[in-house]
C-alpha cells in the first residue's frame, strides 16, 4: 500500500471535522503517523448549489458524486461522508466500508425569537433545507412560516443572526463535532421529532476489492451502528426515499435486538404514518426492508405521489 492515505472529504467545516476524527482513529489503531494521511478536499455540486433546495437540484447525491469520482479515479484512498448524505445506491465498485460510533442522532433547535418552537410567536420564521425537518415544524406548529435555509452550520449561524429567520434546526451531532453546543437552545425529542436515517454517523466508502485498506476500515468500523444503519438505509431503499421525501427513521442496538422507529410523512406536516419493529440485530437490513412495506401498506400506495 502507498505511504500516504489519502482521505476524500468536502470542504466545510464539520466535513473536515469527520475527516480528521477518521484520520485520528486510524492513527490511534494502526500507530501510524500524522505524515501518514493527506486530507483531500473535493468541491461537490452540493457545496455549490446554494440558489435552490436540494430536492429541485438532483437530491443528496449532490454531495457524493465529486467525491465518488475521485475514489474511482484513484486520486484518494477513502472518502468521509455523513451517512445521512448518502444514496441508497452506490456506483459501481465502491461500498461503505466502516462506519465510526455513532453520535447523538437528535435535532437540535437555535431559536432566537423564542428557547423553544412552542414558544415561538404565532406566524415566526424558522429556517430549514431538509423536507424531513419542514414536514415535523408544520406538524407542531402549523402557524409558523418555514423558510428556505441553505449553507453550512456556520452559514446557517450567520443568517440566523443576520434576522433572516427566528429560528432553524441542526443535527446535535454536528454542532457537537464543531463545539458549537451553546448556540442550541433545545433538543428535539426521537420519538416527536424523528432524525434522518443515518443522521450522527460518519461512514467510511472505499473501493471494492481494495483489500488493504479495508483491513485498516475494519479496526475503526462500530459494529452496531453498521447494523443500526443497516436497518435505516434500507428502510429508506424501500421506500425509495431521496431529499424529495420526508422520511425518518431511527435504529438502536441493544443486546444484539434492533429497535426501529420510522415515520412517512407529507410535506405540509397534516399526514403521517408511522411504525415500530424490533428483531435479531444480524437481520437489521431485513427488518428496515419489513418495516418499510408496512408503512407504505398503512399509507397506500398513492401517499408519495406528487411530492417530487
Amino acid at each position: 500500500m502507498q505511504t500516504t492515505l489519502k482521505i476524500g472529504t468536502r470542504g466545510s467545516p464539520l466535513a473536515l471535522a469527520q475527516a480528521h476524527e477518521t484520520q485520528a482513529r486510524l492513527m490511534a489503531a494502526h500507530g501510524m503517523p500524522v505524515e501518514a494521511f493527506e486530507v483531500v478536499v473535493i468541491s461537490t455540486s452540493g457545496d455549490r448549489i446554494q440558489d435552490r433546495p436540494l430536492s429541485e437540484a438532483g437530491g443528496k447525491g449532490l454531495f457524493t458524486k465529486e467525491i465518488e469520482e475521485a475514489l474511482l479515479a484513484r486520486r484518494i484512498d477513502i472518502a468521509v461522508h455523513s451517512s445521512k448524505d448518502m444514496p441508497t445506491v452506490l456506483p459501481d465498485g465502491l461500498e461503505l466500508s466502516a462506519f465510526l460510533p455513532r453520535e447523538d442522532a437528535r435535532d437540535a433547535f437555535v431559536g432566537k425569537a423564542a428557547k423553544t418552537i412552542v414558544g415561538l410567536p404565532h406566524g415566526a420564521k424558522v429556517g430549514s433545507s431538509s423536507l424531513r425537518r419542514q414536514a415535523l415544524i408544520r406538524r407542531m406548529r402549523p402557524d409558523l412560516d418555514v423558510v428556505m435555509f441553505r449553507g453550512n452550520v456556520q452559514t446557517r449561524l450567520r443568517k440566523l443572526d443576520e434576522g433572516v429567520a427566528d429560528g432553524t434546526i441542526l443535527a446535535y451531532a454536528g454542532l457537537k463535532r464543531l463545539g458549537l453546543e451553546d448556540v442550541i437552545t433545545d433538543l428535539m425529542p426521537l420519538d416527536s421529532f424523528p432524525p434522518a436515517p443515518g443522521q450522527g454517523a460518519i461512514c467510511i466508502e472505499s473501493r471494492i476489492g481494495d483489500d488493504d485498506v479495508q483491513r485498516m476500515l475494519t479496526a475503526i468500523h462500530d459494529v452496531p451502528t453498521g447494523q443500526a444503519l443497516a436497518c435505516e438505509r434500507a428502510f429508506l431503499a424501500a421506500l425509495d426515499g431521496s431529499c424529495r421525501t420526508p422520511i425518518a427513521g431511527h435504529a438502536t442496538i441493544s443486546r444484539e435486538t434492533v429497535l426501529f422507529g420510522g415515520l412517512i410523512i407529507s410535506p405540509d406536516g397534516a399526514q403521517f404514518h408511522e411504525v415500530k419493529a424490533e428483531g435479531p440485530a444480524q437481520d437489521a437490513a431485513r427488518l428496515g426492508e419489513e418495516a418499510a412495506r408496512t408503512v407504505r401498506a398503512k399509507a397506500g400506495e398513492k401517499f408519495f405521489d406528487g411530492w417530487a
